[in-house]
């Protein structure tokens, strides 16, 4: 009986230093989050009736877009009866990207995925909602009509 006791202490000792021993995977396996360049899969975030949307190119420069940024895309997926259809050439404002962002105060930004609005080459909205959060530096970028339909501002 007391050897069993002896096992059942080393494996707990065992599964302890494999927590905190550092892995030589997790600098390797961790994903690189990039601007949004030349064909990224955007996520569409208002009700226009899109999707899906690929990046064709970015209007920022040659790295590529990021928050506030507006892009032009191809649209990938698209329900039905929506104002776009598939493979429509769209205009596109970034309302949430993976890639860190840091704001004045010190504090970072960052989403899970990378979405954009629809706006037509003027600036103005195709949709008429705006689904999740977004942050409140498209202030910046005079993007005020989208924090107006935004359901939350970060």
């Amino acid at each position: 009986m007391g050897g069993l006791g002896n096992n059942l202490f080393g494996a707990v000792n065992s599964s302890v230093e494999t927590v905190t021993r550092p892995s030589h995977c997790d600098a390797i396996c961790q994903q690189i989050r990039t601007f949004i360049q030349m064909r990224t899969n955007l996520k569409v975030v208002d009700n226009s009736g899109t999707k899906r949307v690929m990046c064709i190119q970015s209007l920022r420069g040659k790295k590529g877009a990021r928050l506030g940024d507006t892009i032009i895309g191809s649209v990938k997926e698209a329900q039905p009866r929506g104002k776009v259809k598939k493979g429509d050439v769209v205009y596109g404002v970034v309302v949430r990207a993976a890639m860190k962002r840091g704001r004045n105060d010190g504090s970072e930004i960052q989403f899970d995925d990378n979405a954009i609005v629809l706006v037509n080459n003027k600036g103005e909205l195709i949709g008429t909602r705006v689904f999740g959060p977004v942050p409140h530096e498209l202030r910046k970028n005079k993007h005020l009509k989208i924090l107006a339909l935004a359901e939350h501002i970060v």
